[in-house]
């Protein structure tokens, strides 16, 4: 049976039940429920394929072997409706573990598709292969997909696009087109082996080699100027919405177009009150919708992005990857180039994310609860660990580099994932005892605490929160100076969350919340919490199962820079956690 034939009887099933409805209720009841039919049956069911493997490729003049899914860099754009289902398959034929999370997407009774390894499944064993079922309701704009095994993140995703359902239009000026912008991360190695080289020995990671923008370096890299650099056409007077994801594992990126303003309408897949920039600023995971009107002189203008650099004496790649926007019938030869900011510019970075708003209007927006059940703060950043007996380590004091979350530097288990452990009450695996406040309280942000070697050194744990179903969960982020002060983009698997606040320095438990967007706060499942600050977040723990909550620098996962909520189920059948389908992969 077609699924046209699946959606249609879903209709005439709709229309049955509507006349036994026009029976019992009155007329207006009937017109809601006939409204209900008609809008769910217009959803459909999305189905493709992955087949992630080897694929020779170049870049920056070099020939290397990355891992892709159908063969391409970025990978497949999927296109969706809001209340679509989407079946992807998966085939895993690379020599390596591969698991797919779906960056955004809320998993409401398909927890088992989140994706993150270890945390809701098994890996995806080479030459084997899981089928990710999900829906997408509830949600309107840009969210992604990549690999959360490892650093195949690096090579292996791409775009998740929802529009809105039939008969419903964008909050905005309908765009002339829709473009996507991937930014990425290139190395020219095998990211396997750099992150495997620097676990090893304890180290920081080797940097990229350079910033790419739908897979491509652009021509201002000296060694090898590009001759594919990505180029988007416009007409002159036309207004686009670019669809900006940050895909890169370890840089946080400015974004600017030469000459052209933007206007932000969207971020991580929610809507946003229009504001008017001039810079895009994004850590990675993070999405954002901008309207771009082509209403300069017709021409050549660079898309350009570098680093934000947030952290002080850090060696990073600061280098600048380019795209072409391309004007009808330009004449010019040489694109202008933007004047981005500087690499340390924490002011403008802050702006830029305080600066959000959400558009309350919106058909998917819910208020901000206004009590706590949970008060969180929560201490973030660098550290330090064991070096371990009879092995030598490069970090520093001679141990291995870790990081943590008020002293608990998370560690992922190996023989059963999380959710499975939740689901068949499997003892051992992982600890509630994830502190709701930091173990020591010492002046957070004073860079004299920076190398302190009593708080610099943390212990290795499985250890995660546990959380009530429909509790409200406020967590203070409070980022500190050990071994440096950075911003780090935090990202909440499951749910979304309000950001009620941002600022710098310690938390004022007193002043502070008096700050706090009770109104119209953002709306975002991943935030950059500024550097030597804090951020202020609230949610609903509404989804049941297990919900990782990391920094999406890829070189702090490992390190442990992560916990996880444990959401107990409800007690009803819409609140509970299913079983996991029959393909689910084993350890």
């Amino acid at each position: 049976m077609s699924f046209t034939n699946l959606i249609e009887i879903s209709y005439y099933l709709c229309i049955m039940r509507s006349t036994m409805v026009s029976l019992l209720f009155p007329v207006g009841i009937l017109l809601v429920f006939l409204s209900f039919c008609l809008s769910t049956t217009s959803a459909a069911i999305v189905e493709t394929s992955f087949h992630v493997k080897n694929l020779t490729t170049s870049r920056l003049c070099q020939n290397h072997v990355i891992v892709a899914a159908n063969g391409s860099l970025p990978g497949p754009t999927l296109r969706v409706q809001e209340g679509d289902s989407l079946i992807v398959h998966v085939f895993n034929e690379s020599p390596y573990n591969l698991t797919i999370h779906w960056h955004g997407v809320f998993q409401m009774r398909t927890q088992w598709a989140d994706g993150p390894e270890f945390i809701t499944q098994c890996p995806i064993r080479p030459g084997n292969s899981y089928t990710y079922r999900f829906n997408l309701t509830g949600q309107v704009g840009t969210l992604w997909w990549h690999a959360h095994t490892q650093w195949l993140r690096a090579t292996v995703y791409g775009a998740l696009v929802i529009r809105p359902r039939d008969g419903q239009k964008y909050p905005f000026v309908k765009p002339y087109r829709e473009e996507t912008i991937l930014l990425g991360e290139w190395w020219n190695a095998n990211v396997i082996d750099v992150e495997n080289a620097a676990l090893a020995t304890g180290v920081a990671p080797n940097n990229s080699d350079a910033y790419t923008i739908n897979g491509w370096p652009g021509d201002l890299y000296p060694s090898c100027p590009s001759n594919k650099t990505y180029t988007l056409q416009v007409v002159p007077g036309k207004t686009y919405l670019l669809r900006i994801i940050n895909a890169a594992l370890n840089g946080q990126l400015f974004f600017k177009i030469a000459n052209h303003n933007f206007t932000v309408v969207g971020a991580d897949a929610a809507y946003t009150n229009p504001f008017q920039t001039d810079v895009v600023v994004m850590g990675p995971g993070q999405t954002t919708d901008v309207l771009l009107t082509a209403n300069q002189s017709p021409g050549l203008y660079y898309m350009a992005a570098r680093p934000y650099a947030s952290a002080v004496g850090v060696v990073i790649n600061n280098s600048t990857t380019t795209a072409i926007l391309a004007y009808e019938n330009a004449t010019q030869t040489t694109p202008v180039l933007p004047i981005l900011p500087a690499l340390n510019d924490t002011p403008t970075a802050f702006r830029f994310e305080s600066n959000m708003t959400a558009l309350v209007t919106s058909p998917f927006w819910s208020p901000v609860p206004q009590t706590v059940d949970e008060n969180m703060y929560v201490t973030m950043g660098l550290g330090i660990s064991e070096c371990g007996n009879n092995q030598t380590c490069g970090g520093i004091f001679g141990q291995r580099m870790a990081a943590s979350m008020n002293n608990h530097s998370f560690v992922l288990p190996s023989t059963i994932s999380m959710l499975e452990a939740f689901f068949r009450n499997v003892s051992g695996i992982y600890t509630t005892d994830f502190p709701n406040q930091p173990p020591i309280v010492f002046d957070y942000t004073n860079t004299s605490n920076s190398f302190n070697q009593t708080l610099m050194t943390t212990p290795k744990l499985t250890s995660v929160k546990q959380l009530k179903f429909n509790s409200t969960v406020q967590l203070v982020f409070q980022n500190t100076a050990l071994v440096g002060i950075e911003n780090h983009p935090m990202h909440l698997h499951g749910m979304n969350f309000y950001i009620l606040a941002q600022g710098f320095g310690n938390y004022d438990p007193i002043n502070d919340p008096r700050k706090f967007n009770l109104v119209n706060p953002q709306e975002r499942n991943t935030i950059g919490v500024p550097t030597g600050g804090w951020a202020a977040i609230r949610f609903r723990a509404n989804n049941p199962g297990v919900w990782f909550i990391h920094c999406h620098l890829d070189v702090h996962l490992p390190w442990g820079l992560a916990t996880a909520f444990v959401v107990e189920n409800g007690g009803t059948p819409e609140s509970t956690l299913p079983p996991p389908p029959a393909d689910f992969p084993r350890c």
